[in-house]
């Protein structure tokens, strides 16, 4: 039985209220009620920034269960807590830490006293000068509650710190946090595979077939309705964690065998996955949950950006162009009344983030969130409008009206974003992109020719374009046919082509004049030995299938740490041929981003 001062060393030993339940066989919830009956609650010490030379006044907090006292500057000031992203991994990065901070700069311009709540030093949400109080905690129910409860706020913000915080919304909303924004039920409807399937049949919005699976047998039975090739990954994941592109049941066995725990609560989702469709990302921002009619209110898209590689590469890893470069007319306006006819029926208040495939004419929905997404900065950027700063305004009250943002901005430029990837620090590891987020940066390429701009993100992203030199193309049979109009761009452009024997064949048959090597198991010189001898200055390789061959693999990581540009989708190389083309043309020219605004 637990008795107070077993309770109380517990807590100062650092057991969490979710522990000791487990510990005890009761409810995290029984715990707290019993604590907080005991008048056990943590106090809140400042950290000491001047190694006790003077006092302190940074407003910097951690919480402790050893008696002394409580170091809190009290205030009158309305409050706001801001719910950070937590500790630092791949899918949960810098653009959420972006968000935070745009919020405490809006609010405190709105005169209100913000409150950080974060546990990461490397982010700038944590630096001392972004919020009015810090609380170096967990992002834990128990310890958000804390701080909320000791400082009196009028309102949490869930929905900038990405997947971490938006988990704990509706726990939050239940023990009496004023969630601001979209409401917790607005983003279950989202997150929730059922939920969200019925309000899309509702507004007659197309989302790719799907199936729910909670065992083995029926992901397997899933699959063989919709056809193969699927996408599974499991429901409320970070970063694209354990998704997979799966070709046949033995595939589907292995990974719902060794990659995932499925049970009714954490049931797998089973998605057709369309082959070479173009996935959208868009990125608006909306008030319309401050009206009681959801017709009245303010829906303004603040991006529409176009992935460059095929729908399947997850979009924290995707190269994007906006405004989109390849969408007719009929399909952008499709995009954008599937977009405000959601943004309604969700109520959005803030910000609201749309990933669409579009596969032919038909536009499908894949997923919504309806909160910041990792996009946020870069249109912000793109466009030159702060949408986080004016998304945590809305949530705390205005209407967008009031912040004179009521109309789409549509640059006349191109803005280009590319991933950066760790791959040079990893080896032996594949670099082929994946639903799996594997991206540690992005950068931006400017410029009023798309061919350019392209070229620009590369460039920034270590992987200068090069402007002659040899090209090794080397693709898998599903690319074949599309792969001799790639290569004669390139031997246009006045580049020579290399190829192992498939693709050699194909393209002296599309009369290119091609040189044919030995592939790695035949002999030397091989593809390895030119890349290393600085031979090949271009690489285009796509993968033969979900299991990638290990000659590939090898070719792949030797592109990576020769330092070799490379391309592992046809979409990819036809952009950078087009950025090379512009390049030999007319070079580049360096602008600043205001110049553009």
């Amino acid at each position: 039985m637990m008795n107070r001062d077993l309770l109380a060393k517990a807590k100062s030993l650092g057991f969490s209220d979710r522990q000791i339940a487990h510990l005890t066989g009761t409810t995290e919830d029984d715990i707290r009620s019993t604590r907080k009956k005991l008048g056990l609650v943590p106090s809140y010490r400042l950290v000491d920034t001047c190694a006790a030379e003077f006092e302190a006044y940074t407003p910097y907090y951690y919480s402790t269960y050893d008696t002394g006292d409580d170091e809190i500057k009290p205030s009158d000031t309305k409050k706001v807590m801001i719910l950070g992203g937590g500790p630092n991994r791949i899918g949960q990065g810098i653009e959420f830490d972006y968000c935070c901070v745009h919020a405490a700069f809006a609010l405190k311009e709105d005169g209100f006293e913000t409150l950080m709540v974060n546990s990461n030093p490397e982010t700038v949400s944590t630096d001392y000068d972004t919020s009015d109080k810090l609380f170096f905690e967990p992002l834990t129910l128990e310890d958000v509650l804390h701080i909320y409860e000791r400082e009196k706020c009028w309102g949490a913000i869930a929905q900038f710190g990405g997947q971490t915080p938006l988990n704990l919304a509706l726990a939050l909303q239940k023990n009496g946090v004023n969630i601001i924004g979209t409401s917790p039920q607005s983003i279950e409807i989202a997150e929730d595979r059922k939920l969200f399937a019925a309000m899309l049949k509702k507004l007659n919005i197309p989302q790719p077939p799907n199936g729910l699976a909670t065992n083995e047998a029926e992901a397997l039975e899933a699959a063989q309705k919709l056809t193969y090739p699927v996408l599974v990954r499991p429901s409320f994941v970070l970063g694209g964690r354990a998704m997979q592109i799966v070709f046949s049941d033995a595939e589907l066995r292995h990974y719902m065998r060794f990659a995932v725990e499925a049970s009714p609560e954490r049931p797998v989702l089973v998605d057709k996955f369309l082959e070479d469709a173009t996935e959208v990302d868009v990125d608006c921002i909306a008030d319309v949950g401050h009206f009681a009619n959801p017709n009245e209110g303010t829906i303004v898209i603040g991006g529409m950006l176009e992935h460059i590689e095929f729908a399947g590469v997850h979009s924290g890893d995707a190269a994007m162009v906006l405004p989109p470069h390849t969408l007719s007319k009929s399909v952008i306006e499709t995009i954008r009344t599937y977009t405000h006819a959601m943004a309604r029926e969700l109520k959005v208040i803030g910000l609201m983030n749309v990933q669409y495939a579009v596969k032919g004419d038909t536009v499908y929905v894949l997923e919504v969130n309806p909160r910041a997404s990792r996009t946020v900065p870069f249109v912000s950027k793109a466009i030159g409008v702060p949408l986080a700063k004016l998304a945590a305004k809305v949530m705390a009250g205005k209407k967008l009206k009031e912040l004179d943002f009521t109309e789409e901005i549509w640059t006349k430029y191109w803005a280009v974003k590319e991933s950066v990837f760790p791959f040079n620090r990893f080896h032996g590891q594949d670099i082929l992109l994946s639903p799996e987020m594997r991206s540690t940066g992005e950068v931006m390429g400017l410029d009023a020719d798309l061919g350019i701009a392209y070229a620009k993100s590369q460039m920034a992203a270590n992987s200068p374009l090069p402007l002659s030199g040899k090209v090794f193309i080397s693709v898998s049979d599903a690319h074949k046919k599309q792969v001799a109009a790639v290569a004669k761009e390139y031997a246009d452009l006045g580049f020579e082509l290399i190829s192992t024997s498939g693709t050699a064949k194909v393209l002296s048959d599309a009369g290119l004049k091609v040189q044919q090597i030995h592939k790695l198991a035949e002999g030397r010189p091989n593809a390895i030995d030119l890349l290393k001898n600085r031979e090949i200055q271009l690489v285009i390789n796509t993968p033969a299938g979900q299991s990638p061959r290990a000659d590939e693999v090898k070719i792949r990581t030797t592109a990576v740490y020769t330092g070799t540009p490379i391309m592992t989708t046809l979409s990819g190389a036809r952009a950078a041929a087009l950025g090379i083309a512009a390049l030999k043309k007319s070079g580049y020219a360096v602008k600043t981003v205001q110049e553009y605004h």
